[in-house]
Parts: C-alpha cells; sequence; structure tokens
C-alpha cells in the first residue's frame, strides 16, 4: 500500500532533531545543502521513506551533505548547487521505474568515484547494511553498518585516515572548489601498479554520471 505525503512526514517523531545535534557535534566539516521542499517531498513519495528516519529526515530537510569541503556527497533532496537527488541519482542505475524496489541505493559518492551504497539484497542477506565501492578497488566491500552508523562515520571519521593514498597534497584546495555533480577521474587507475603513487596521478575533472558509467563498464568488463 503507497503511503501518501501526510503518512511519511513524522510531526510526532521526527530525526531531522537527531541529524542536527550529530551535525552540531561533528568532528568534520559538513555543509547542508539548501532544501528545495518540493523535491524533499518527491523523493519521500518515491522511496516511501518515512522522515522519522535520519535517511528520510535528510532528504526532506536538506538538499544533501558535503563532508569534508566536498570530499564526501551524501544524497539528499536536490538542490541548485547538487542538482542529484536520492531518488534522481539511483534512476537508471538501480531501478528503471520509480516504486521498483531496487537491489541496492545509492546514498552517497566522493569526489574521486568511490560509491556507498544500502544493501537491498544483491550484495547478501545483510539488507540495510552500507557496502562501499572506492577508488582503488572493483569490488564492492561491507562497512559492517547501517545507514545511521554510516552518518556518524561520515561525521567523526579520520578521513585522511580512511582515504590514505588516495588524496593528494592539495586536494583540499582541489575539492573544495569541485561542483559536487562533478568528480576526479583518476588515471593510471588506483587499482593498478602504476597509480599506486597519488601524486604521479593525473586527475580530469567530470561529470558524476561520466565516470559511474566508466567505472561500472570496466567492473563489467573485469567480471
Amino acid at each position: 500500500m503507497i503511503r501518501t505525503l501526510q503518512e511519511l512526514i513524522d510531526t510526532n517523531d521526527p530525526g531531522w532533531p537527531i541529524l542536527e545535534e550529530w551535525i552540531g557535534e561533528a568532528a568534520n566539516k559538513i555543509e547542508i545543502l539548501p532544501v528545495d521542499k518540493k523535491r524533499g517531498e518527491e523523493v519521500l513519495l518515491y522511496t516511501q521513506i518515512t522522515t522519522r528516519s535520519l535517511m528520510g529526515a535528510l532528504a526532506y530537510e536538506t538538499g544533501g551533505l558535503l563532508i569534508d569541503d566536498g570530499w564526501i556527497r551524501i544524497f539528499g533532496s536536490g538542490c541548485e548547487r547538487m542538482q542529484r537527488s536520492l531518488i534522481s541519482w539511483n534512476r537508471g542505475k538501480t531501478f528503471t521505474e520509480y516504486g521498483e524496489i531496487p537491489p541496492y541505493l545509492l546514498i552517497a559518492d566522493d569526489a574521486i568515484g568511490g560509491h556507498y551504497a544500502l544493501n537491498g539484497g544483491f550484495f547478501g542477506k545483510d539488507l540495510g547494511k552500507i557496502y562501499y565501492n572506492l577508488a582503488d578497488s572493483l569490488n564492492w566491500e561491507p562497512m559492517d553498518m547501517e545507514y545511521s552508523q554510516f552518518l556518524l562515520f561520515c561525521f567523526e571519521t579520520d578521513m585522511d585516515d580512511f582515504y590514505q593514498g588516495m588524496r593528494w597534497k592539495n586536494w583540499h584546495s582541489d575539492v573544495s572548489q569541485l561542483n559536487p555533480d562533478y568528480s576526479y577521474s583518476l588515471f593510471p587507475f588506483l587499482w593498478t601498479k602504476e597509480g599506486r603513487d597519488i601524486e604521479k596521478v593525473s586527475r580530469k575533472v567530470v561529470s558524476a554520471e561520466e565516470l559511474y558509467e566508466s567505472m561500472m563498464n570496466i567492473k563489467s568488463a573485469k567480471r
């Protein structure tokens, strides 16, 4: 049964106050992108997620979140600055038509083509758990955490440590000026022997869409 917008907007126990508190106490720099209420409502209706959940609250209350000056981009409702929303970014990738239950849901990506996804059965029996595909790997790896834990991971983790070997000397100034609908295409690829020294890897700014398609094609070719 499809729930109405009124049923999806939880006014008694919304998740947003929890998110606000977490963001206020976060160790990493977080930018809240402005929300477009119409887009936020569309995300709720198409996903059937309530605002009691943190994913629904984030989509309804924000255009998305930028972590570490935009190194990680968490999808919300989308906005002028980051057009990609939780629902628009997944359409054509994890589902074809609205209303379909996707095998996994892309929830965030990073500035060098890494992707984070919520398991809907595609990766195994651990439904609701987060998987990641970092730019130095061709494999989806389990993070053994749910969506709320993933948000805390983004808010609290030392990203220099997590992305060790994948951040170049001037990454901060470069990424802070990068449009969050774009990413850096790296060559040689970081999973190759030639790509192990990030300072010697070339970087080209391409649309996140182009880089995603390129990486999926490489994955398919390697199978």
